[in-house]
This record gives C-alpha cells, structure tokens and sequence, in this order.
C-alpha cells in the first residue's frame, strides 16, 4: 500500500517531464507473445547417480530446472535475448505459484537458462558480460551476470573428453564429426550408445543425403552404419526367445535388414514393393559399399542397379 502513493507521484512526475519530447503512456498493459522453449527439464529426486554418466550435460541437469536452448549457428543478440525472456517468464510462472502456495522460493532454486552454441565470438559474449568460472567449470562454460542465471556453452571450446562428448555432438563440422567417432568407439554393451546412435545416424543420413559427400563424410557414414547396423543386431538378438544359435543368426540378418530398410526410408520417404525387392540385394555387400550407393544414387538408379 505505501508503494502507490509514490507510484503515481513517479509517473505523473514523469509523465509531466516527458509530454514534450514525446508520447508518454502511463499504465500501458504489455501483452507477449507465446514462446516455446526448445527443452525445460526438471530434475528427479533420484537422479544424481545416473546424471554422473552424461558428464557435463548430468552436472547441468541435476542444478534445478533447466532450460536449454540448443543452436545450430551462433545465435544472435536478438535470439539470446528472446532465450532470457522464456527463462524470466519460467522463473515468473514458478514465483506466482509459490505465492498462491504460500512458499518461499530461494534465489537458488530458480531456473537455470543454458544456451548451446557451436561456438561464441568474443563480440557476443562481451555483449552480454559473460565469462568463464575455470575455477569450478570447463573451459567453454561462459556465465552471465550472476542475477541473469544464463550460461553461453560455446561447443567448439569445450575438451574433447569423455565429460563433454554429449555436448560436442551437437556441435559443427571437425568438432561433431570427432564426436561421432568417440560416439561409435564406446563399448557397445552402452545403452546410451545404442539409443543415440539410432538418433544420430538418421540425423546424418537426413543430411549427408542432401550433400555432395567428401571421402571423409564418407568413411564418418560408413563407421556410423556399421555401428548401428551392430547395434541394431543386438537389439534383435535380445528379443529372440527361440535356440541360442537360430536366435543369433536371425537377430544379425533382421538388424541388417533393420538398418537397410531405415536408410531407405530416410532417402525417400517409404520403402515399397519396389524397394523392399531392392533391399535384398543391397544386403549382399558390406556396409563401405552400400552406404555411399544408397546416399548418392537415386531411386530410380538403385531400381536399375539391383531390382535384376
């Protein structure tokens, strides 16, 4: 209450100042916009065991709530803006619904805004203050202010260990294809491994099949499809109930199949009558063979090749 009194001298005091030099509007009601934001996490109770295997995204994630906000390109001052303006209307829903609840919410339990780029010019970062913590975090991990709650990840500046390999996945050129090539060598009993590989190789092929592919985009597709393909394999083999040696057999023989039959639906949208008879042949190579045909050659070029 003894706020208003003040408030009303303040903008009518202003509004008497400003008349002159423009249009003044007292009380004006700002309406936003509906904002998504890309991933709002909150962390479980019994979480931290499991968090300590994701490395620098687990120690992110089991903070508070997070919001992360993953870029392909190095966002613009516009874009880290409109970040901040999902993670302060975050932080305004979760103050509303304490004081409905009659709780106290601490300063330190508020959310967290974590912004992932392929990398950060010194000129974006100065622009918003940010700067590294090397004495608790990785190089890379740049904060904002502290009341800002908001951290810039620059990928391409994070060390290429075992710690950042989920991140650096999301990252650009040498620095994601480097992290595929760790992705693949993890053991292959990882469950992680299993379930991202899946996501990853048909990012890839979603891409790669649009590009004209050099021999190293070649060989990084080639490795990816065998690990999937081994991946996939035993993914089958785990659900075959009938004898040890039938079931291996034929859990190879579907995940080959498996991985064939996605890589073609990738390209072109299903895999008909047509394609399927495709398929078969295409499984008598090896993965360095049919990987680069079914990346490059049209489908009607594959129906030629392998339909006979």
């Amino acid at each position: 209450m003894t706020r208003k009194p003040h408030d009303q001298f303040a903008k009518q005091f202003l509004e008497e100042l400003l008349s002159p030099l423009g249009k003044v509007e007292a009380n004006k009601e700002v309406i936003d916009e509906a904002r998504q934001v890309d991933i709002l996490f909150s962390p479980a109770p019994t979480s931290l065991n499991q968090a300590q295997s994701l490395g620098l995204l687990g120690r992110i994630a089991v903070l508070n709530t997070a919001l992360l906000e993953p870029f392909r390109n190095q966002p613009s001052k516009t874009e880290v803006r409109n970040c901040l303006l999902k993670l302060l209307t975050v932080i305004a829903d979760c103050q509303r619904q304490a004081k409905r609840e009659n709780t106290t919410l601490l300063e330190d339990s508020l959310a967290r805004l974590w912004i992932l780029s392929p990398s950060a010019s010194p000129g974006l970062l100065e622009s918003f203050g940010a700067k590294l913590k090397l004495a608790n975090w990785l190089s890379g991990v740049y904060f904002l202010p502290k009341s800002l709650r908001t951290a810039i990840i620059a990928i391409n500046e994070l060390p290429v260990t075992e710690e950042t390999l989920w991140f650096r996945l999301l990252g650009r050129g040498n620095v994601q294809q480097q992290a595929v090539k760790e992705l693949v060598a993890l053991p292959p009993e990882n469950l992680v491994r299993r379930n991202v590989l899946e996501i990853v190789y048909r990012w890839q092929i979603s891409v790669m099949s649009k590009l004209e592919l050099t021999q190293d985009d070649q060989e990084l597709m080639m490795n990816l499809t065998q690990a999937y393909q081994e991946a996939r394999a035993q993914a089958v083999q785990e659900g075959v109930q009938q004898g040890v040696q039938q079931g291996v057999q034929q859990g190879v023989q579907q995940g080959q199949r498996l991985v064939m039959e996605n890589l073609l639906r990738y390209r072109f949208g299903s895999v008909d009558e047509e394609l399927s008879r495709v398929v078969d042949s295409l499984l008598q190579l090896s993965p360095e063979e049919f990987t680069p045909l079914c990346l490059q050659l049209s489908r009607e070029e594959l129906l030629i090749r392998f339909s006979a």
